[in-house]
Parts: structure tokens; sequence; C-alpha cells
């Protein structure tokens, strides 16, 4: 064990030495899948399990749900409780879905063609998330969520719609339960820009455009970057993404590079502050607090590692908190339980580190255009 630590902190260490640096203790919390349907009742839930079907097993299908006013509410109570020596709260880059398939039309269509809602549109249909859309507008004036784009649907439409012509039974027992799990795999066609053929391109820059505007819709401002579902795409689209006002691509250390195989990718490996040929950064996360997603024995302990490692090494912290930490619609001690590590960790970050800053990731990325600073 103690042999394995050691490799994982040279790993961790290793991961930090390139790219742009700063002395400013400065820590982003990005936070992706918000508004996007998962699994959508516990009654729902409850019905896979009767007809066999594996949920159980997997996280995101057990815990994942659209977020509740509670959920925020909660949520919102930890993050206001702090802050840092600049008065800033701990702030959530709410990397955010903004639209849903709209099943009652599809339905109609006889599943020839795909319509969506807007997310404006979901969650009324979904009890106690009404005051949803408003509550995150609070959050933004409150300085503890900042919406940033996501993708419109978190949702493979091409392949999900094949199969639902092709009367695949266990799509279509998920779309009359108003889901779009695939009955098999736990990322269920999640993977929104992967495509079977390149002639899908174009159609994927159409979407891209119309989920960035209604972005702007709904919550008022131009989104500044962008992280890709599941961190696949293709870089075909980038172009796309700067021209609709995307300057900041978010990403973990590995682009997934679609081939047209499913779940076949070629990788290109990026680093803090990289810029492409348009002159967009990537900012690539090097932190990670998943309770949900990965056990660990102390998760308070591995992210504060992990934040050692970054400004050990000059770099800001940049970590990964998928919104099914926070839910509780499904399980509400996964909401309340993760909740209490949160504070932990922020208690934990304030006292090791009292001139830390707290910062979306356009603001890391706009200080990054400001000072470039690269070793």
């Amino acid at each position: 064990m103690f042999i394995k630590n050691i490799i994982k902190g040279i790993i961790r260490d290793a991961h930090n030495l390139k790219g742009w640096k700063t002395k400013r203790k400065i820590v982003v919390f990005e936070s992706d899948d918000w508004g996007s349907i998962r699994m959508p009742s516990k009654e729902v839930y409850s019905h896979y399990l009767e007809k066999g079907y594996p949920v159980d097993k997997s996280d995101y299908n057990r815990l994942d749900a659209l977020e509740s006013n509670d959920d925020l509410e909660l949520f919102f109570d930890v993050l206001s409780a702090f802050s840092d020596k600049n008065s800033k709260h701990p702030v959530i880059t709410a990397n955010t879905i903004v639209a849903n398939p709209d099943f009652t039309r599809i339905e109609d269509s006889g599943f020839k063609q795909y319509f969506y809602e807007p997310i404006s549109t979901t969650i009324s249909n979904y009890p106690n998330s009404n005051r949803v859309l408003d509550l995150y507008k609070q959050g933004e004036i409150n300085g503890v969520f900042h919406p940033q784009f996501h993708g419109r649907e978190h949702l493979n439409i091409n392949r999900w719609l094949k199969r639902l012509q092709n009367k695949d039974e266990d799509v279509h027992f998920s779309f009359n339960q108003k889901s779009t799990y695939s009955g098999k795999s736990d990322y269920s066609f999640m993977e929104a820009f992967d495509f079977d053929s390149e002639n899908e391109i174009e159609q994927q820059i159409h979407t891209l455009k119309d989920g960035l505007n209604l972005f702007e819709l709904l919550f008022g401002y131009r989104s500044k970057s962008f992280i890709a579902p599941c961190y696949v795409w293709d870089k075909r689209i980038e172009s796309s993404l700067k021209e609709a006002g995307i300057i900041y691509l978010q990403g973990s250390r590995k682009q997934y590079v679609p081939t047209g195989e499913n779940e076949v990718y070629n990788t290109i490996n990026h680093y803090m502050g990289e810029k492409n040929d348009l002159g967009q950064r990537y900012l690539v996360r090097n932190g990670i607090f998943e309770p949900s997603l990965i056990p660990k024995s102390d998760w308070v302990d591995y992210t504060l590692q992990t934040i050692d490692s970054a400004f050990r090494w000059n770099k800001p912290v940049i970590i990964t908190s998928h919104r099914i930490n926070y839910m509780g619609s499904l399980d509400e001690r996964n909401r309340d339980v993760n909740l209490k590590l949160l504070t932990q960790l922020l208690k934990r970050i304030m006292t090791k580190w009292p001139d830390v800053e707290f910062m979306t990731s356009d603001q890391l990325g706009d200080l990054m255009e400001e000072k470039e600073f690269r070793l």
C-alpha cells in the first residue's frame, strides 16, 4: 500500500508539471450534468428492477436525477457558509444541459423525428423542481452557482433514434418511462458528440449552435466555456464553438476522439492552459471529488492531496465533482452524506490555505489570458 501511494503521488505530480502556472492558490469546482434527465423517479427505478434491469448496479441510475428545489437550496447553503480572502464564496461552474427529449412529440412522429424541450419545460413537469431555474439564477447572483454550456442534450440523438426506429425492446421500455437508459450500459447514449459517420459532424455543429443560443435565452448571457459530454468530441467542431463565443474548453487530460465505431476512440492529451490553433484554451481538470462515483475510504483527504500537488507545482486546481454527488430525489442519504463531506473539504481547504481564491472556469480562463506564464 505504501509503495502504491508513492507511485500515485508521482503520477499526480507528473500531471501538474506542464502548462500555465501561478503562485496564487486558485480553486475551481466544475460540476457536469445539470439540467439533464437520468432516472425520472423512485417509482420508475423500482419498475426497472421489477423488470430485471440492473439499474442498481449503476451509480448514475441508482442516484442521479433531475435536480430538485431541495437539492439546490441545501447545496447553496453549504457553499454560502464559506468565503475566501476576497470575500468570494466557493462557486460551482455548473455545466448545464439546456434541453431534453420531447417524448410525446417523438412518439407522435412514429419515432421518425427528434424533438426536444428546453429545461424550463422539463423542470415544470417534475415534482419539487418548479423553482430550479429561479434557483440557478439566484445562485448566480449570490456567487455560488455559475452555469456554463455542457451541450444541448446529454444524448447521442442518432444512435438513440435508430434504436427506437428498430423497435429495440429495452430502449422502448425506457422511452415509456421517459428515460434514455439503454437497458445495458451505464452511459446509455450519453456520448452526445460521438458519431457513426463523419457526415454527422455538420449536424453536431447545428446542435451546438442551437444549444448555445438556447443557453443565452435561458440565462441571459453567452457561455464562454464548454465541456463535451463524456469528454468525447472531434476537433472539427472547435471552430464552430469559437464562432459561437466559446473560448475555453473544459475537460480531462484526455480528449476522446470519435472513430466511427461505438466506444472506440483515439485520444489527444491536453495540459493546463494549452492553446489550440484557434486560440481557445484547454482547462484541464487536475483535482477530483466524486464520492458518489468512486469508493474511497477518505474522500476529503484524497481531494486535499490532489489540491496539494497542484499548488506545490504552482498550478490552479480544477476539481471535478458531478451533479450526482448532490442529488437526493432517489436517495436522500446520498445528498446529505456528500454535503457533509463537502463541508469538511471546504473547512480543511480554508484552514490549510487561508489565501485560497475561488473562481469559475471562465474567470480562470480570463486570468490566463491576462497573465501568460507558462513553464
